[in-house]
């Protein structure tokens, strides 16, 4: 019997043996094989490649990028204090012309201005044609419509055509300011596109110099040489009504008590009413 047990004891181990290592070579072929051992297909690793060089050209692109803007915005610090510095030394210089012409008894006559806002104050009802063609080539089409214009003998005639329909007069460098940052709005591909970057700006006018609202502001203030392709750029100004709404006697020249007509530098005050 010992005998006879010992031999079934054996075999016994000689089957669990046997059972582990159909058990491990079960285990092995159910496992996930790794990545050594699957061959990678040949559109995924063209793929991974394709999707590394543009990641790397970004990086490069976007490195590029910040430089340019770190230069950029060197040069729109360095512009920025020299008009700075321009607009004071002009005032200077006439406050001391005043002084002198004072002093010794005489009158200071300014020069001419170059430069004046218009604004619409009264809609399309009972205008000739040629007045209302007048108001369209200053792109005045609505109430409170708003453009700068260059003061020529040109431009001064026509204002003169639609006198009593519009308001205008010569903007100061604050008013200037303040319509271009508050209310101005660019003209890209005949869309009105918000100036909330200065690289809308450099976009389009950078062929001409103009890379930053200072630049814009300067060119329209002082009337350069870039003054149309500047001003075409802006989309005209749309104003709010004044404080207190527009007399009832609009139509009457300003001198007479009404709003029409020019203002001369009072339209300073009438715009910081309606930006």
């Amino acid at each position: 019997m010992s005998t006879r047990y010992f031999f079934i004891s054996c075999e016994h181990r000689v089957l669990d043996e046997a059972e582990c290592a159909i058990v491990k070579l079960r285990g092995k072929s159910t496992t996930t094989p790794s990545l050594e051992q699957v061959l990678v297909p040949e559109t995924l690793l063209k793929k991974r490649k394709t999707q590394e060089k543009a990641a790397a050209e970004k990086r490069v692109a976007d490195a590029a990028a910040r430089k340019a803007r770190k230069a950029a915005r060197k040069v729109i610090f360095k512009r920025a204090d020299q008009y700075v510095r321009e607009y004071r030394a002009k005032e200077r210089d006439e406050i001391r012309l005043r002084r002198q012409a004072k002093a010794s008894g005489n009158f200071y006559v300014p020069a001419q201005p170059k430069l004046a806002f218009v604004i619409r104050i009264k809609g399309i009802n009972h205008i000739a044609p040629k007045p209302r063609k007048v108001l369209q080539l200053l792109r005045l089409l609505q109430i409170n419509n708003g453009t700068f214009v260059r003061l020529t003998k040109a431009t001064t005639e026509m204002l003169q055509l639609v006198n009593p329909f519009v308001a205008y007069g010569q903007p100061n460098l604050k008013t200037v300011r303040e319509l271009i940052y508050k209310r101005g709005y660019a003209k890209v591909n005949k869309q009105r596109i918000p100036l909330t970057d200065n690289s809308i700006i450099e976009k389009e006018l950078g062929k001409f110099g103009i890379i930053c609202v200072e630049d814009l502001i300067h060119e329209i203030f002082t009337v350069g040489k870039n003054f149309k392709q500047a001003n075409n750029f802006l989309w005209p100004f749309k104003l709010s009504n004044p404080t207190g709404g527009w007399s009832e006697k609009k139509v009457r020249h300003f001198i007479e008590g009404g709003d029409s007509g020019n203002r001369e530098d009072k339209i300073n005050a009438l715009l910081r009413q309606m930006i």
